[in-house]
């Protein structure tokens, strides 16, 4: 399991890939692939009174095939989504799903606190929760 993944609490009949906690603690990027050859993830950036979150639909990737790296001003979302089963181009009437690697680096518009953001991936969405840093 990823490092930054643990189960949720709850039933075992809850304890899906869907049903994912993240903490998200270091900026340390495991990934090998280059931006030139990565698919891109759509996300929408938006702030509470508390918190920077960020969410992106993510279907068909469970937290072992994420990495997630995050500082105080930058979060980097890299994953690598595969079909189920193998299908010859000849047999495509239509191909728009993308499969392979993806990213997506989101420069944050103010400080947060690393170690206290969070993720989760619910229903093909993950959210990842950044509380903002108090500046004194």
């Amino acid at each position: 399991m990823n490092e930054f993944f643990e189960e949720s609490l709850g039933s075992a009949s809850d304890e899906t890939p869907d049903n994912l906690v993240a903490e998200l603690t270091s900026a340390k990027s495991r990934s090998e692939n280059t931006d030139d050859d990565m698919g891109t993830l759509t996300v929408d950036v938006y702030q509470d009174k508390e918190n920077i979150i960020i969410k992106s639909t993510i279907a068909g990737v469970t937290a072992n095939e994420l990495d997630i790296t995050i500082n105080n001003d930058m979060v980097t979302v890299k994953g690598d989504r595969q079909p189920d089963e193998k299908i010859k181009s000849s047999e495509y009437f239509w191909q728009e799903l993308y499969w392979g690697p993806f990213s997506r680096t989101v420069i944050l518009p103010e400080e947060i606190d690393v170690e206290k953001a969070k993720a989760t991936i619910k229903n093909g969405v993950l959210t990842i929760r950044m509380p903002k840093t108090k500046k004194t």
